[in-house]
């Protein structure tokens, strides 16, 4: 059985995505370095979170689903070497769910590796996320509160790096867990290089070429889409959330127009930097392991002008609107060209076809 396993929880729309990438696509070249990343496939992580953070829809999930968890636990107690786990929802958990995955994952011991960044960029970008999977909360509204649910992803449950670390530190001391901040003026790769040393595993030979940003929608294609979500009938499963709302829509059709930055409500902003202030004490107040400056987690001063999202016209929603329709007829014209070419799919072929349409082949 693996000796150690490293827990990684995000924070998320801390570099995540692209860190997870890294690992699936080179996760040969991870196990044949000692690094074992448990699972079939990178869905298993999120569905193993959702049952230890004990989420309802887990109980009326597929099989593969429900036993992701289960599946994950064997591996890494038949394989030697070092574990790694790795989704950001699991920084919902309560600190009693955060005891029990430790728990289940004894013997081994247990460290937790935690990616961090100045809260104003993160709450920014997380209200983003939401709207991406489906949210129609306008920003003023956003994570008024912290929930008590660790089924709440996109609130301040998981973006406030100091309840994050109070409520797993319950599970894992605080010199086991490794804090990565996250530098906004290094180069791309160097969170990846971090954290694998975190991991202490090798970085030489490994392919960084599928990792890719999360790139953010300008204020006008975000309050479009907040607006599209009001509107949707039947997209609430994950899979429609995922391929046509967050992908297609929104990656592949609004986030390429570019647009105005923008920042949130005065309040908001002031919300953000005394949380940043109160998790850089937290960490100065216990043995953690912080891997980079801790200042980089401070809420910058002096703001460079930007929009805020309560000032979007109508006119501007329409003008991308008119846009988004025109891009999308091309859509469907090229789908019904391969129909009138009279070629036979199958239902998979047609599921295969649409996924290189979202560019997610």
């Amino acid at each position: 059985m693996v000796d150690r396993v490293f827990v990684h929880i995000g924070l998320p729309k801390t570099a995540t995505s692209y860190l997870q990438t890294i690992v699936w696509s080179n996760r040969d070249r991870l196990r044949a370095r000692g690094v074992i990343v448990p699972g079939t496939s990178r869905p298993d992580h999120l569905w193993a979170s959702r049952t230890v953070r004990e989420e309802r829809r887990q109980d009326r999930a597929p099989e593969r689903h429900r036993t992701a968890w289960a599946r994950i636990r064997e591996e890494l107690a038949s394989t030697p070497g070092t574990g790694l786990v790795s989704h950001e929802f699991f920084a919902a958990a309560s600190a009693r769910q955060a005891e029990a995955m430790v728990a289940a994952l004894s013997p081994a011991e247990v460290h937790l590796v935690v990616t961090a960044r100045e809260p104003l960029g993160l709450f920014t970008a997380s209200w983003q996320e939401s709207l991406k999977n489906g949210s129609t909360t306008p920003m003023a509204d956003y994570a008024q509160r912290v929930s008590k649910s660790p089924s709440a992803i996109w609130n301040w449950r998981t973006l406030d790096l100091r309840l994050v670390l109070e409520r797993w530190t319950k599970a894992v001391p605080p010199d086991r867990v490794h804090v990565l901040v996250l530098d906004p003026g290094a180069p791309r790769d160097d969170v990846w290089h971090r954290f694998a040393d975190v991991l202490g595993v090798a970085t030489e030979g490994i392919d960084l070429s599928e990792s890719f940003p999360n790139t953010s929608m300008g204020v006008a294609e975000a309050e479009t889409l907040r607006r599209v979500n009001g509107r949707l009938t039947g997209f609430r499963n994950a899979f429609d959330q995922g391929v046509y709302i967050r992908t297609f829509l929104a990656d592949q059709r609004l986030v390429p127009r570019g647009g105005d930055r923008f920042w949130p409500e005065p309040s908001q902003i002031e919300d953000c930097r005394r949380r940043g202030e109160e998790a850089i004490e937290h960490l100065r107040s216990a043995p953690y392991d912080v891997v980079g400056d801790l200042e980089h987690l401070c809420v910058p001063e002096e703001l460079e002008p930007r929009r805020s999202t309560g000032s979007v016209t109508d006119d501007e929603v329409a003008a991308v609107a008119v846009d988004l329709v025109a891009t999308m007829l091309g859509d469907v014209r090229g789908l019904r060209g391969e129909l009138a070419a009279g070629r036979r799919v199958t239902a998979a072929g047609w599921r295969s076809r649409v996924r290189r349409l979202l560019g997610r082949a």
